[in-house]
C-alpha cells in the first residue's frame, strides 16, 4: 500500500510536469504540420481537444497559450545556508540533487561511513573522526546524537532562488517490509519575483529494525520565506521535528554473531534476545527563526563595453510605431521625416536607463531564534535488573519528561567590505541576549512535579572578514558573555585561506582555521532529573578547547591534505558506571545493572589527526580514498581509532549520452578501539566503564556493492549493503550492525 501510494504521489507530479510544459501551437494549419512531423494522423474539435485516427482525445481543457508564442521552461537556480547569529549569507552546493555516489545519501553512517550507529536508520550515532564532529544542539543536549536526520539545522538548510518552480521528491527503501527502512522526502521551492521565494520541505522515515525493538519513526517539517533586496533582507525559517526510538538495551549476549558455530540453532537477529522492551525515547524539537537587514548605500552605474551596449534602431524601426497614416506623410516630406526620427532618436535615447548596482556601506542588523525540546523517557516493562538506580516511581511505569527552551535575540551593526578602495575588509560588532529555561522532574518521592531553572545571559561579540578578491580572504569572530551563568564564557574562531595557481592547469588552495573556548558545560551535564540517572553538578569547572586545523588542495588533481591539532583541559563527558551483579558470572548485560554519569578529566588531553583524499582514475575506471589518521592522549577517556578508511572504486560511463552509470562497490574500515557504549536511559553515548572487561570495536570491513543511475532530472540506485558480514559486526557494545540487505532510492526533479 505504502510503495502504490508514493508511485501515485509520483505519477500526480510527472502529469503535472507534463501538462506544464505541453503547448498547443497557435493555429489549425500549425497543428496539422506538427502533427504530420510527428507522425500523427487526427483533427481537433472546436473546443481545441484533439482526436486522433482512433476518436481517442489526448488533449484535454481549453488551450490557454492560444494567440501566443511557445517559449521553453527556463530552469536554473542557486542555493545558499545561513551563519546563524548574524544571518550571513553563504553560497552552498544543494546537495538534494547531488548525482554523484548518491547510493550513500540515505545511509546513517555517513557519505563515507565515518559514524557509528546502533544498526537501524535514524538511530542514535556519533562521528569517529574527532576533527569532523559538529554539536549544532546547542544547549539541547539529547539532540547531539540525532544529527542524522536533524542533518545540522539551520546551519545546512538551503534556501532557494529559482527561475521556475522545482519539485524534488525522493524515495528510499531498505530491506523488506517486514524489517525494512522507508524514507520519503519532498522538497519544493518557487520565486515570488526575482528578489524573493519560499518553500517547504518534508522527511519522514520509519525502520522497522532487523533486531528487536529497534525501530525508529521520525517526522520533520520546514517551511522558509526571504526577500533578498539592495536596502532590505530578511529570512523567515520554521522548522519541526518529532524523533521517536524503540530501545532495546543491546543483545542479551553477543555470541549470536561473534560465535554463531557454537550455536545449537541459526539465529535470525530477530531471533536474537534483548534487554528491553517497551521502552522508548522521544523528542519533539521546534525552531522558529526570522533574520533581517537593512542597508544604507548608494548606487553606482556600471560601466558597459561598447559591444553590449544597446544598438541605436533603424529608422524604418522608429517609425514603425506610429501610425499608418503618419508614416504615409512622412515619405513624401523629407523635412518632416528628418525631425520625427530626430525626436524618436532623443526619445529613445532618454529612456535608456544605465545599468546600475547598490553598494552597501553599512547594516543594521538583527535576528531573532527560538527553539524548544520536549524529551520524553518511556518504559512500561523494564527489567529490575537492567538498572543500577531507581531514585522514583515504579519500574513498570517510566514517565520522565525534560523540557529545554531558548529564546535569542543578537542586534548588529556591520560597515560593509568593499564601498571604497580602502574598506578592504567588513566589521560587524553585535549584542546577544539569551533567555533558557529546562524543566525537570524535582527530588520528591512522586517524581512527577516539573522544576524549572531559568538562566539569563547578555554577550557581545565582532566579526572581522574578508570575502572579496582574489588572494587572501578571511573571516575571524569572537564572543564573551558579561553576565548570567555564563559570565566569563570566551569564544574566539577564525578562518582564511589562499589560492595559487600552479602553471595553467591547476590551482593549490590552502585554507587555515583556529579556535579557542572557554565555556561553562551544557546545563544538562550541570542538572538532570530522571527514574535512573540523577545529578546536579554546580562544580564543574569550564571546559577549554584549543584547536588548529589546516587544509590543502589541488584542483585538478582532486587532492586534499588535512591536519589538525587540539588540546582540550575538563574534558567533559558522559561515562558507564555499571555494576557486576554475580562475580561468579560472565560481564554480560544479563549480569550486569547499568548506569550512567557526568564525568571531568581534570588534566589536558591532545588530539592529532590528518587525512588525505585522492581521486585516480584511468579511463572509465575511478578509485576515490579517503585515509584518516589519529591519536587521543588518553583513550580511557577519549578513544578513538586510529585508522578509518573510506575506498571507492566504481566505472564510470554514458549510454547513448544521455544515461549516466555508475557501478562498482566501496568499503569503509576503521582498527580497533573501544568504541562508546550506549545509555537508553539518557540516549547518549558513554565511554566505557574502565573497571570492567570492555569490548572493541572495528578491525573487519564493510563492503557495499551498487549501481547509481541518471537520466535528465531522474536519478534512481541499487545497492547491496555489509556483503562482508563478520564476527565483529558492532558499532557499539552487544549492538550489532544491520545484516546483508538490499537498498532502493529514486530522486526525482520537477521543473514547472
Amino acid at each position: 500500500m505504502r510503495h502504490n501510494l508514493f508511485l501515485a504521489i509520483v505519477l500526480l507530479f510527472a502529469g503535472f510536469q507534463a501538462s506544464a510544459q505541453y503547448t498547443r501551437p497557435k493555429s489549425i494549419s500549425d497543428r496539422t504540420s506538427r502533427d504530420s512531423r510527428l507522425g500523427l494522423e487526427g483533427e481537433y474539435s472546436e473546443q481545441g481537444d484533439y482526436y486522433d485516427d482512433a476518436g481517442n482525445r489526448t488533449t484535454w481543457g481549453r488551450d490557454s497559450t492560444k494567440h501566443k508564442k511557445q517559449k521553453p521552461i527556463p530552469t536554473g537556480m542557486f542555493q545558499w545556508v545561513l551563519e546563524p547569529r548574524l544571518g550571513t549569507v553563504i553560497e552552498a552546493e544543494n546537495n538534494d540533487t547531488v548525482v554523484h555516489n548518491f547510493q550513500n545519501f540515505n545511509n546513517t553512517d555517513g557519505y563515507t561511513g565515518e559514524y557509528s550507529l546502533l544498526g537501524n536508520t535514524g538511530t542514535p550515532r556519533y562521528n569517529r573522526i574527532y576533527m569532523n564532529r559538529i554539536d549544532d544542539s546547542g544547549d539541547f543536549l539529547f539532540l547531539r546524537p540525532l544529527s542524522y536526520f536533524r542533518s545540522g539545522g539551520l546551519q545546512e538548510f538551503r534556501f532557494t532562488n529559482t527561475l521556475s518552480p522545482i519539485t524534488n521528491l525522493a524515495y528510499h527503501s531498505v530491506g523488506s517490509k517486514i524489517n525494512g527502512e522507508d524514507r520519503v522526502r519532498a522538497y519544493f521551492a518557487t520565486n515570488i519575483n526575482k528578489d524573493a521565494g519560499l518553500g517547504f520541505k518534508i522527511d519522514y522515515l520509519y525502520g522497522r529494525g532487523y533486531f528487536v525493538n529497534s525501530a525508529t519513526s521520525s517526522f520533520g517539517a520546514t517551511l522558509y520565506g526571504y526577500y533578498r533586496g539592495d536596502r532590505y533582507n530578511i529570512h523567515a525559517y520554521a522548522n519541526v521535528n518529532h524523533l521517536k526510538m524503540f530501545e532495546n538495551g543491546g543483545m542479551e549476549d553477543d555470541k549470536y554473531i561473534r560465535e554463531p558455530e557454537k550455536q545449537n540453532q541459526d539465529y535470525a537477529t530477530t531471533d536474537i534476545p534483548v534487554m528491553l522492551s517497551d521502552t522508548w525515547n522521544r523528542n519533539h524539537e521546534r525552531n522558529f527563526y526570522l533574520t533581517h537587514k537593512f542597508n544604507l548605500g548608494f548606487y553606482r552605474e556600471l560601466e558597459v563595453p561598447d559591444s553590449l551596449k544597446p544598438k541605436a534602431p533603424s529608422a524604418s524601426e522608429l517609425l514603425s510605431d506610429l501610425p499608418d497614416s503618419t508614416q504615409m506623410k512622412l515619405k513624401t516630406d523629407t523635412l518632416a521625416r528628418r525631425l520625427a526620427l530626430d525626436s524618436l532618436t532623443a526619445r529613445w535615447q532618454a529612456q535608456q536607463i544605465p545599468p546600475k548596482e547598490f553598494i552597501p556601506v553599512s547594516s543594521i542588523i538583527h535576528t531573532f531564534d527560538f527553539r524548544d525540546l520536549a524529551h520524553t523517557y518511556i518504559a512500561k516493562s523494564s527489567s529490575g535488573k537492567y538498572f543500577t538506580d531507581n531514585f522514583y516511581g515504579e519500574l513498570n511505569n517510566v514517565y520522565d519528561m525534560t523540557g529545554a527552551m531558548s529564546i535569542r535575540n543578537t542586534f548588529g551593526l556591520a560597515m560593509r567590505e568593499g564601498f571604497n578602495k580602502w574598506a578592504a575588509m567588513g566589521i560587524t560588532l553585535f549584542a546577544t541576549h539569551n533567555i533558557r529555561t529546562y524543566k525537570l522532574l524535582m527530588d520528591n518521592p512522586h517524581g512527577m512535579e516539573m522544576q524549572r531553572y531559568s538562566e539569563n545571559d547578555l554577550s557581545i561579540g565582532g566579526e572581522l572578514a574578508r570575502t572579496q578578491g582574489k588572494l587572501l580572504h578571511f573571516n575571524v569572530n569572537g564572543e564573551f558573555f558579561l553576565t548570567g551563568q555564563k559570565v566569563g564564557d570566551l569564544k574566539i574562531d577564525g578562518s582564511t585561506n589562499w589560492e595559487f595557481r600552479l602553471g595553467k592547469r591547476d590551482s593549490l588552495l590552502f585554507d587555515i582555521k583556529a579556535m579557542i573556548k572557554n565555556e561553562k558545560p551544557d546545563f544538562f551535564f550541570r542538572h538532570y532529573h530522571s527514574q535512573h540517572a540523577w545529578w546536579d553538578n554546580d562544580d564543574l569547572a569550564r571546559q577549554v578547547r584549543m584547536r588548529f586545523e589546516g587544509i590543502l588542495r589541488l584542483k585538478h588533481f582532486g587532492t586534499k591534505l588535512k591536519f589538525g591539532f587540539e588540546n582540550v583541559t575538563n574534558y567533559t563527558y558522559f561515562g558507564m558506571q555499571n555494576t557486576v551483579l554475580n562475580p561468579n558470572l560472565p560481564q554480560l548485560p544479563t549480569n550486569l545493572s547499568h548506569a550512567v554519569a557526568v564525568k571531568q578529566y581534570d588534566g589536558s588531553i591532545q588530539v592529532l589527526g590528518a587525512s588525505v583524499a585522492q581521486e585516480m582514475k584511468l579511463g572509465l575506471l575511478h578509485w576515490e580514498n579517503e585515509l584518516a589518521f589519529q591519536t587521543s592522549t588518553n583513550q580511557d577517556v577519549l578513544p578513538l581509532p586510529a585508522v578509518n578508511v573510506y575506498s571507492n572504486l566504481y566505472l564510470l560511463f554514458r549510454i547513448a549520452k544521455l544515461l549516466r552509470i555508475q557501478i562498482g562497490a566501496d568499503m569503509r574500515y576503521f582498527t580497533k578501539y573501544y568504541g562508546l557504549d550506549y545509555s537508553p536511559s539518557v540516549q547518549q553515548f558513554a565511554v566505557q566503564d574502565a573497571n570492567l572487561e570492555r569490548q572493541k570495536m572495528g578491525g573487519q570491513p564493510i563492503v557495499n556493492i551498487y549501481l547509481n543511475a541518471h537520466l535528465k532530472h531522474f536519478r534512481f540506485y541499487f545497492m547491496t549493503q555489509h556483503v562482508t558480514g563478520g564476527t565483529n559486526a558492532f558499532y557499539a557494545p552487544y549492538y550489532g550492525m544491520n545484516p546483508l540487505t538490499v537498498c532502493f532510492g529514486l530522486s526525482w526533479n520537477f521543473i514547472n
